[in-house]
């Protein structure tokens, strides 16, 4: 499943040797999906991303069953990946008691997920941008306490669709507060689609001018508009080094109805592999994941990667 000595190597200067691959397919991906995926099907994807060389990959989420039913197996889940060799598996816990679910099963990466605006804080929350901040710091304190890596996300950090543009200020305020509760790393949310690389460019530049470093900086961009690899490489030229992508390009956000898919992780790894940039994945192996999932789901891909390859495998 290639194209011989496509796509053609031209390293570009001043880019990061490395990225990390954040996968967020088996969490972000499934959690929109009308159908819920069998838990034997969701354990199988884990398994075949890490066989791809994927070595991050975001399990589930301990939520609410009724918030997200389609994560509602996450304690008959972890326990199926948990062991995967050299493979990190964070999962996402909304409050303490997901918190105390995940850790109870061996979780030692977790992520919070904050909000840049009152409007969606409320929508995903149910609760105030900072009543939701106050709600994370004694998980991220605990987490902490018992030795966990903790991501905290923050979305509607380019645009948000009822309250439009999003002050830069605000951002950095959300993210700040995320750093000075513990948290070890942070994800930039393009949740509806609606940045470019001037806008993530400022971004970065105003964190890094507040104190907060590149090298502690994911993105997570979603392709809405079609400027997802851009942003990408923007961020790149920047520094950053982590980039959140979704196997397939599966995912969106439940509470956004304007949220089109992620980044599609091998539309991300054909640019990184042109530009010379390593992943330690197979390209080949993770569009056959991606090809079998689709089946599993009843459509094809949404990643133009997977239906090239795909396409010219038959």
């Amino acid at each position: 499943m290639s194209v011989e000595g496509l796509p053609m190597v031209v390293p570009a200067q001043d880019l990061p040797m490395r990225v990390r691959v954040h996968e967020v397919g088996a969490r972000d991906g499934l959690q929109n999906e009308k159908s819920t995926v069998p838990t034997e099907v969701k354990a199988e994807f884990v398994r075949r991303l890490a066989d791809a060389g994927l070595t991050t990959i975001e399990a589930t989420s301990f939520v609410r069953p009724e918030w997200v039913p389609q994560l509602a197996d996450a304690e008959a889940l972890f326990p199926l990946v948990r062991d995967l060799k050299g493979v990190c598996l964070p999962v996402l816990v909304p409050n303490q008691r997901g918190l105390e679910r995940a850790l109870a099963l061996g979780a030692d990466r977790v992520a919070v997920f904050a909000s840049a605006t009152e409007t969606f804080a409320k929508a995903n929350l149910n609760r105030t941008l900072d009543e939701s901040l106050a709600m994370f710091e004694p998980v991220v304190r605990r987490a902490k306490d018992e030795g966990a890596h903790v991501r905290g996300y923050v979305s509607m950090c380019f645009g948000d669709p009822w309250e439009g543009a999003v002050p830069l200020h605000q951002v950095v305020r959300v993210c700040t507060a995320l750093r000075d509760m513990g948290c070890d790393e942070l994800s930039l949310g393009d949740t509806i689609g609606v940045a470019t690389p001037g806008h993530v460019l400022e971004l970065l530049s105003t964190l890094n001018e507040q104190g907060v470093p590149t090298n502690v900086i994911g993105v997570h961009f979603h392709d809405t508009y079609g400027q997802a690899l851009a942003n990408t490489y923007a961020a790149l030229e920047h520094g950053v080094t982590t980039v959140d992508a979704s196997a397939g390009g599966l995912g969106g956000c439940p509470y956004a109805k304007s949220a089109t898919g992620n980044l599609a992780t091998e539309d991300l790894v054909w640019m990184l592999q042109g530009l010379g940039v390593e992943t330690g994945i197979d390209l080949g192996r993770l569009v056959a994941t991606s090809a079998w999932m689709a089946e599993h789901l009843g459509r094809p891909s949404p990643s133009r990667t997977v239906r090239a390859l795909s396409h010219k495998d038959q």
